[in-house]
């Protein structure tokens, strides 16, 4: 473990095999969230991206008050970490994520975002001070490969794509370090309390941005109804299934919710938007996922 400044990670408590508990919160968390880049783009045709960012922070702000335990005690010193989280998986990603799903289809977002366990253990890699073994090295670096075959037809449908892939990738980057953050912080406090302050920084960063995009928004009531979906689903249960089952396996073992991502948000952007999916980019999808599997298996820590 890291001990020094908030940059800091820790192993899980366990490292058996996931139980029936572990795959309900897996499975909950990864079809949730790759459910949400449909809910995003059809609340785009509506809410301005800030305001998305800004509403769905504070639906699941308002989500998570209304469970007692969020409210527990505190340490102030673990506050600046609770920050950071609010940050790095929040305010910063998915003010992001709809500024990119405005270049590229919900369909490649979710394709980028199964790279999710390739940056969530290369950050594991530095915060925990060791290299990953042969075979999560190779992991490393088909999963990169994955993600450059899936961004492959944006570079030909020019720049707008490239800067919306570009965005896609820092946003899944920051998710690999609120990852290993936030696992030592569940341990000690649990999911609630710590995504409800999180969700509390996210909220005021946020507040600027999308108070900006709001007159340029409407409210119908279909956009609306996915930005519920993101708000109470997307950003506040499914982040609380996700830090359960950091905290418990660990972040890398964690972050296997992407395996789960991206093909949901595949099928869903065909078969409710009719968007284009590139065979090159399904490919890449797939080559991703191996990688990440490789990445994620368990085997003895190199030297």
């Amino acid at each position: 473990m890291l001990r020094t400044g908030i940059f800091r990670t820790t192993e899980g408590t366990s490292s058996e095999a996931f139980g029936p508990a572990d795959w309900g919160l897996l499975v909950f968390a990864g079809v949730t969230w790759g459910s949400s880049f449909l809910f995003m783009a059809e609340a785009l045709e509506a809410f301005a991206p800030g305001s998305i960012t800004f509403l769905r922070v504070l639906l699941g702000f308002v989500t998570l008050s209304l469970f007692p335990s969020s409210w527990r005690r505190f340490d102030r010193a673990d506050w600046p970490r609770a920050a950071l989280l609010g940050v790095s998986w929040m305010a910063f990603p998915l003010t992001l994520f709809p500024l990119a799903q405005l270049r590229v289809s919900s369909a490649v977002t979710g394709m980028i975002n199964g790279g999710l366990a390739l940056m969530v253990a290369l950050v594991a890699t530095v915060l925990l001070g060791r290299l990953p073994g042969k075979i999560q090295r190779v992991g490393l670096a088909v999963g990169f490969i994955g993600i450059v075959l899936v961004a492959l037809p944006s570079f030909e449908e020019g720049a707008s794509s490239i800067i919306g892939v570009s965005m896609l990738v820092v946003a899944i980057f920051s998710y690999g370090v609120a990852y290993n953050i936030a696992v030592p912080l569940q341990q000690k406090y649990g999911a609630l309390p710590v995504l409800w302050r999180a969700l509390m920084v996210s909220v005021v960063l946020t507040a600027p941005y999308g108070f900006y995009g709001l007159p340029e928004s409407s409210w119908r009531l279909g956009p609306l109804l996915n930005l519920l979906a993101l708000g109470i689903g997307g950003t506040a249960l499914a982040f609380v299934a996700a830090t359960k089952l950091a905290g418990r396996v660990g972040s890398s073992r964690g972050s296997v919710v992407s395996y789960l991502t991206t093909p949901v948000a595949i099928v869903l952007g065909v078969v409710f938007r009719d968007e284009l999916v590139y065979p090159i980019s399904l490919v890449g999808a797939a080559v991703t996922v191996v990688g990440a599997y490789l990445t994620t298996r368990a085997e003895s820590r190199a030297s």
